[in-house]
């Protein structure tokens, strides 16, 4: 049998959706991965039903149904004040994870270096290998989990192509600063490069934390590639819509990478996704509300572990440490607290470059019964009481 490609070999598969099969196996309450528990907006479903009867069973346009793409650059000229030509500036994809890879092989070739702060989504690390680029990691230090400016100045003296922002970020819940941003973007104007932002939380951020969108920062809009997705703002994850967000020229080559990678994405989807996207204000308040109190519901569980943890900023995440309980490592700590206390979370040293093996990342996104019976179960088995 042939060998398989070398570039695959120093990724796994992962980690997450390994501890979500592990998690169903054991029946344990999921807060692995980042998926709800309860359903979209009723406007959403509603919408959905009436698709499935129109005529929107075959392929849509490669780079996004025409009304799904109206619908879109209306939302985000409504929260970031960009004025985008839904023709010239978008690019439907597969979920956020699409649009990423899109970005990377888009603004990359073999080769390039690109700069990721670590901790990071797993899948940064394998979008660049698989696009044949290079990370140049770059830690981000708790409690706030910040940078240090040398370390970031060092990162750019080595000429990357390109530089990934997760805002705000899985897995720590930092939301970065417009003073950090403002940073990131003059860096990367004195070296000529990308900024792939990755934003598919922007709506859910905790005062007195506010979402920036790094696009809209003064003469930021060329060099930026913006990643998002409506997973994670209308509750949908499996609808798998996401999108890219660039100047024309980018977009025209984003385009490419698009169409040889999925064609398009779903066509009755985008059609029901219009009415999430033309929801109101009102609908972001509550949101932000309903996320506020999901997250006070699960961390006053964790406060009463008595184990230490990083309060998020945004997102829907938070990374509780795990060293005082004696594990070997996180790895050993992920499996029993499925196996033993019937809780899924995945193992942290997933997210770092780093050696980090002591943290745990829960995620809150779950009905207030769900986290209240997480929450218990957790209580019991740091007590030693299960």
């Amino acid at each position: 049998m042939p060998a398989t490609a070398s570039r695959l070999s120093v990724f796994t598969e992962s980690v997450i959706r390994g501890t979500t099969r592990l998690a169903n196996q054991h029946g344990a309450i999921n807060l692995s991965q980042g998926f709800p528990d309860f359903d979209p907006p009723e406007e959403l479903l509603k919408a959905l039903e009436k698709a499935t009867r129109g005529p929107f069973h075959q392929y849509a346009v490669t780079w996004g149904a025409p009304r799904f793409r109206e619908a879109l650059a209306r939302k985000i000229q409504r929260f970031s004040g960009l004025p985008i030509d839904p023709d010239r500036h978008l690019v439907t994809t597969c979920g956020s994870t699409e649009a990423m890879m899109v970005a990377m092989m888009t603004a990359c070739n073999p080769g390039d270096k690109v700069v990721v702060f670590s901790p990071f989504y797993e899948n940064y690390a394998a979008d660049a290998i698989l696009s044949g680029a290079e990370p140049i990691y770059v830690p981000l230090h708790p409690p706030d989990f910040g940078f240090v400016l040398e370390d970031l100045v060092k990162a750019f003296e080595q000429k990357p192509k390109a530089i990934i922002v997760c805002n705000p970020s899985n897995p720590t819940g930092k939301v970065f600063t417009r003073e950090e941003l403002l940073t990131i973007l003059r860096l990367a104007e004195e070296h000529d490069a990308f900024v792939i932002t990755d934003e598919p939380y922007e709506h859910i951020v905790y005062a007195p934390h506010e979402h920036v969108h790094f696009a809209a920062l003064p003469g930021a809009f060329e060099r930026t590639i913006t990643c998002n997705s409506l997973s994670k703002t209308y509750s949908i994850t499996g609808w798998r819509l996401g999108y890219v967000q660039a100047a024309p020229e980018v977009i025209a080559q984003a385009r490419k990478v698009h169409d040889f990678l999925t064609v398009g994405a779903a066509a009755p989807l985008q059609e029901a996704a219009v009415a999430g996207l033309e929801l109101p204000d009102s609908y972001y308040h509550e949101l932000q509300a309903l996320y506020a109190r999901k997250k006070e519901v699960f961390l006053e569980h964790l406060r009463a572990t008595g184990l230490p943890f990083t309060e998020p900023q945004g997102a829907y995440y938070v990374m509780l440490d795990i060293s005082p309980m004696g594990f070997k490592d996180d790895t050993e700590a992920s499996e029993r607290f499925i196996k033993e206390a019937g809780v899924a979370g995945v193992a942290g040293s997933s997210f770092f470059r780093e050696p980090v093996h002591h943290l745990i990342r829960f995620h809150f996104a779950k009905k207030e019964e769900t986290l209240h019976a997480a929450g218990e179960r957790l209580r019991k088995y740091t007590s030693g009481k299960m």
